[in-house]
């Protein structure tokens, strides 16, 4: 078989390519020429067929014996994706010129269809509209808007930059009513009845962004919106946020990269990292497989019902003021950490009540802080983690504060290398000859002076004798004998019986 003849292509074939070579960049080629073919094909029978229904064509003399329609009527009757490129709207991919007009006019392209079918009342069901940005770098100059009542729509497949005139006070993305210039009445109307659920937007899908925000505001902001998914997204050089969440219900943020700066850690400017990675300051949220690598707080959850799992903060090291992970939910905090790592960021909990930290990492003498402002633990169990510290005597949880009112918190089954831990549960055994028994607990336990169960038993070869309990202040037991005996003491303590408030 002869050779295929060679494409013109400048630097793409080498003349000493053997036939293999040059046959694949051949049907390569050919198969982007009929692929544009075709889509230009489609393009042109979607702009006729408007032109195609209004006129009243000749009939064909074959048309009633033909069993089948032709199939350019077949492609006349079809319908345009719901697919909209913001290069066809005018925006620059090469991040030169502001395309904020440009990419604004195809989410309303894609926001418009009536579909006469809804969500969550109020919120218009569009079918799966997709803005796509083409893989393009897009300067913009102001936020990129949904109109309100938007549902069931992606933007994805690009990269958005601030420019040096982008508002401070803002995000690269806003799912907000209150800076919405084009937004609609977020209310269904069905026959006479019209109703409004309270939420802007419902299953708005952002994925595979960059967002640079050029330290000239956020990267994102999710305001009273239902079930939005935040995906594979790259979100770095904010100033304030890279996600802020409020109200709302049910946003996943998940397998994604947020960080002031791009760094691998160990950044010369660390002790001057600012803003938070992610805010959730609403219910319901899930971060999961997110990774925050630059920040003076990673996550800050101020709504209840949070799950985080996977999340992996190397923001900005304690020892610096930074905070992996910052629950400011006193009273009613109700948030579940798991499988997550925290890497020299600690964890600190202000009035923690129903909390769980569980299979978590801890790197750096990083740990867990309960911080007192009403002086209040309830429902807590920080338990089966890891930590890993540098010898240098660091609790593996420590209080901030004296709390005053606790039942049922559970530290405990945590392992710990180069740090201290610190557990509401602990064992010890004393042998000696005598009539007093003392075992300290007080380097172990939790809080101090707050022992609220003991089980002890006692093993000696001496005949029968009496012996109590006399004393548990300090966090030290006390047992006695009527005779001296030599006798070994098995005690277990727990700090969180489960039969109530331990009194102070």
């Amino acid at each position: 078989m002869g050779r295929l003849p060679m494409v013109v292509a400048a630097g793409l074939i080498d003349s000493s390519d053997d036939g293999s070579n040059i046959k694949l960049h051949y049907y390569t080629q050919r198969q982007r020429t009929v692929d544009a073919i075709a889509r230009r094909r489609a393009a042109e029978f979607s702009s006729s067929s408007a032109d195609a229904s209004s006129a009243a064509p000749s009939p064909s003399p074959l048309s009633s014996s033909s069993p089948l329609p032709s199939k350019k009527k077949i492609l006349q009757k079809s319908t345009p994706p719901r697919i909209f490129h913001v290069t066809e709207y005018g925006a620059d991919p090469t991040g030169k010129a502001d395309s904020t007009a440009a990419i604004g006019e195809a989410i309303a392209d894609a926001c418009a269809a009536a579909t006469s079918q809804w969500l969550i009342a109020g919120v218009n069901n569009l079918g799966g509209a997709e803005v796509h940005l083409d893989g393009g770098l897009y300067l913009i100059d102001a936020p990129i808007t949904l109109p309100v009542g938007s549902g069931n729509v992606k933007i994805h497949g690009g990269s958005l930059r601030a420019s040096d005139e982008f508002p401070t006070d803002h995000y690269l993305i806003e799912l907000s009513a209150s800076q919405n210039a084009t937004s609609q009445t977020n209310t269904t109307v069905v026959g006479d009845l019209t109703a409004s659920s309270g939420y802007n937007f419902e299953y708005v899908t952002l994925r595979g962004l960059m967002l640079d925000a050029n330290y000239r505001g956020g990267g994102i902001t999710v305001v009273d919106a239902l079930r939005t998914v935040i995906d594979d997204c790259y979100i770095v050089h904010f100033a304030s946020e890279g996600v802020a969440v409020h109200s709302g219900h049910e946003t996943l943020i998940r397998a994604s990269f947020i960080g002031q700066h791009i760094t691998a850690g160990a950044d010369p400017g660390e002790k001057n990292f600012s803003g938070t990675g992610i805010n959730l300051a609403g219910n319901d949220n899930i971060v999961t497989d997110v990774v925050i690598f630059s920040a003076s707080v990673g996550v800050l959850v101020s709504g209840q019902a949070n799950i985080l799992t996977g999340v992996h903060c190397y923001n900005k090291a304690t020892g610096f003021g930074g905070t992996g992970i910052y629950l400011k939910l006193p009273g009613l905090t109700q948030t579940r950490i798991t499988n997550c790592y925290l890497d020299y960021a600690s964890i600190v909990a202000e009035d923690p009540v129903q909390l769980l930290i569980s299979g978590s990492f801890f790197l750096g003498d990083a740990n867990v802080v309960l911080k007192s402002v009403n002086g209040v633990a309830k429902g807590v169990d920080i338990v089966d983690n890891m930590f890993a510290g540098g010898g240098r005597g660091v609790d593996i949880v420590t209080l901030d504060g004296n709390f005053t009112s606790v039942d049922q918190v559970n530290v405990d089954r945590n392992t710990a290398k180069g740090m201290t831990v610190r557990a509401t549960a602990a064992q010890a055994a004393v042998a000696g000859n005598g009539t007093k028994w003392t075992v300290d607990f007080s380097t172990v336990l939790l809080f101090p002076d707050r022992i609220g169960h003991v089980q002890y038993s006692m093993q000696s070869d001496t005949a029968f004798f009496r012996h109590a309990l006399r004393n548990v202040s300090g966090n030290t037991v006390v047992i006695e004998s009527d005779v001296a005996i030599q006798a070994t003491v098995y005690v277990e303590v727990n700090q969180a019986p489960a039969n109530g408030v331990i009194g102070v």
